[in-house]
């Protein structure tokens, strides 16, 4: 069998309040290889505010990348100090989220507007991962890669023209890969929501940056609800496909058949019962350090969609997780009802 693709042709997109490091472990439990980035995590946060915490995760969620916020290069190449000493072996730059609040800090998807800054923040972070992961080398680390992820333009921004000279930029401060959301973000007058939804794709002009920037690693983001649809951007030539939410609420459609279907794996599927199973034992050492079942749970919800009984195990596992006494019993209540209705 042939050597399997890198991590990056299929990911799950780094996503607020939903990435978390429970659900970057169940999203592990089925795929073996598919990439997963954390939620973003604002800079000055770990350098200034000192919440290591945001940076938690389980050494089996590998491969794993971080995604970082902020403008400033000389915090963010302190950030990424941080995030390479933590484990992490790619480090991202948010430069595609629209709300109101990253706007105020300066960075997000405003920095299209700025690519010399975008550049002078790249090129510190790729200096700082550069040396750092020198430094753990001996633990058996190849590399650490700084990424960006980026819209195709914002607002009144003619996207056949500012995307090219973006590239052009990201690529002479030295990086490699870039993750493009297909869409324009509008800055004012649309929602977070909306701008993942009202903008059009684009995936024509993300198709063609390719084969003008051969030399450029480009992952496609936006829109993408199908492993159908990932496999066919994969066959016109684009190096991967970054899934949001249609992973998040359908996993069992995106994830289960990834590793076969993406990767081109040999192993069978797992199947949604068999994930359950796996997560029952780091369900119970989460509840044994007085963690909660809700706090875990909520990202199972949409393990069984589209099965009958799927209702049920949402509705069950909404209740019991909202529950502060809740433990395993109602998991395996919920799964019983599920079996039951098929």
């Amino acid at each position: 069998m042939n050597a399997v693709p890198p991590a990056y042709r299929l990911s799950v997109a780094p996503m607020i309040d939903l990435t978390d490091r429970h659900c970057r472990y169940l999203h592990r439990q089925m795929s073996r290889h598919t990439l997963l980035y954390t939620e973003m995590v604002v800079a000055a946060a770990l350098v200034r505010g000192g919440a290591l915490r945001l940076l938690d995760h389980d050494p089996s969620e590998q491969p794993v990348a971080v995604q970082l916020g902020g403008s400033e290069p000389g915090e963010l190449a302190a950030a990424t100090r941080i995030c390479v000493d933590h484990g992490y072996r790619e480090v991202n730059l948010n430069v595609g989220c629209p709300s109101d609040r990253v706007q105020s800090g300066c960075f997000g998807a405003v920095l299209m507007r700025d690519p010399a800054l975008v550049s002078d923040c790249l090129a510190a972070m790729r200096e700082a991962a550069e040396v750092t992961g020198a430094g753990v080398r001996g633990a058996g680390v190849t590399g650490v890669e700084v990424t960006v992820k980026c819209r195709i333009g914002v607002d009144d921004q003619v996207p056949e023209e500012v995307l090219p000279a973006f590239l052009e930029t990201v690529q002479a401060a030295g990086i490699h890969r870039v993750i493009v959301h297909a869409r324009k973000a509008w800055l004012k007058g649309l929602s977070p929501k909306e701008n993942r939804e009202i903008p059009p794709l684009d995936y024509p002009l993300v198709l063609s940056m390719k084969r003008a920037f051969p030399d450029l690693t480009i992952i496609i983001n936006g829109g993408i609800g199908s492993l159908a649809t990932a496999r066919e951007l994969l066959e016109q030539g684009l190096d991967g496909v970054m899934i949001g939410r249609a992973a998040y609420h359908d996993p069992g459609e995106i994830l289960l058949p990834a590793d076969r279907l993406i990767f081109g794996s040999d192993t069978p599927d797992r199947s949604p019962e068999a994930v359950v199973a796996a997560m029952r034992p780091y369900i119970a050492r989460h509840l044994a350090i007085g963690g909660r079942l809700g706090a875990i749970t909520r990202h199972m919800l949409g393990l069984f969609a589209g099965r009958p009984g799927a209702r049920s195990w949402r509705r069950s596992l909404s209740e019991a997780g909202s529950r502060p006494d809740a433990g395993l019993e109602a998991l395996d209540r919920a799964l019983e009802e599920i079996l039951a209705a098929t």
